[in-house]
């Protein structure tokens, strides 16, 4: 059985210029039941993460400030979203998606969320887009629940997964790896358990080569009982903060590599979309589209 989850409907009040492209999530779900990757039921909204699970990854004064409104403009221009009471139970919703997304995965081998991946979200600060930091805090929930012992974070975003890495630093059950472009943003990068950087302009071949091989030995080190997939769009070539060169088909790659090697090592994995800023909101859904297909197609029958 294949199960998503989806939070679309919690739309933030954005400028109509704003960079973050919000429609792609609502866009992404219409594509998924056009598909049929699985049945009309198997899509659901998940429960919104409750303060006790977000405090497993971020501290209590940090979490009442998000909840209040009493961030700084400073650290609201961090985040990159202006505050609202819909940033708040959107962010929370995104995170109980993921933390849905999990459980399904453990249960059914493959599930996911059409939205997550906020991995720039520290224990005390927000940044890029980033309010809350769903892998960390599904991964400690899964671990809390008695459901699994040690977690991987696979990250393929075009960004690397600062916060993630630096929640985790100290906690040995939570496996962070990261494969990004070393230039691009954030500048001051957090070091993952594994780190692969590529220089700008990276096309299919070269990013392939470098992720099979890194990849293959995170998953020896991690020694994981589950899998949370950040399927990040924007290594797309063209993509607006990407600044690597891969088409479609090279991302569809990516993807069967990633689900090949954790079904090579009986690993249950949970996919969530993280970035994707291509101007072309059509492509993003595409991308995202194609890396649920395919996740679809790893689900034991």
């Amino acid at each position: 059985m294949f199960k998503l989850f989806y939070c679309d409907h919690f739309v933030l009040p954005l400028p109509a210029d704003h960079r973050f492209p919000m429609s792609k999530y609502a866009r992404l779900r219409q594509a998924v039941l056009q598909a049929e990757l699985t049945a009309p039921e198997n899509v659901n909204e998940p429960p919104a993460a409750a303060d006790s699970q977000l405090r497993r990854a971020h501290t209590p004064d940090y979490l009442a400030r998000v909840q209040q409104g009493g961030l700084t403009p400073q650290e609201m221009r961090r985040i990159g979203f202006p505050w609202s009471p819909q940033m708040v139970e959107r962010s929370r919703r995104s995170v109980g998606g993921t933390i849905a997304a999990c459980r399904a995965a453990l249960r059914w081998g493959s599930s996911a969320n059409l939205a997550g991946g906020t991995h720039h979200a520290h224990a005390g600060w927000g940044q890029g887009f980033c309010v809350f930091n769903d892998a960390i805090v599904a991964a400690r929930a899964m671990q809390a629940e008695g459901l699994v012992r040690r977690v991987i974070l696979i990250d393929c975003d075009v960004h690397q997964g600062n916060g993630s890495a630096d929640i985790a630093a100290a906690d040995p059950t939570i496996y962070t790896f990261s494969i990004h472009g070393e230039k691009n943003f954030p500048f001051h990068k957090a070091r993952s358990d594994l780190d692969v950087g590529l220089p700008d302009g990276t096309t299919d071949a070269p990013y392939l080569a470098a992720l099979a091989p890194a990849l293959e030995q995170a998953l020896e080190e991690a020694q994981a009982g589950l899998a949370i997939y950040l399927a990040g769009a924007d290594p797309f070539v063209g993509d607006r903060f990407g600044r690597l060169s891969l088409t479609k088909a090279g991302l569809a790659a990516r993807d069967e590599l990633v689900y090949a090697l954790c079904r090579h090592h009986r690993l249950p994995i949970a996919t969530v979309m993280a970035g994707g800023y291509a101007p072309n909101i059509q492509d993003i859904v595409d991308i995202h589209l194609q890396t649920l297909t395919l996740a679809a197609q790893s689900t034991p029958n």
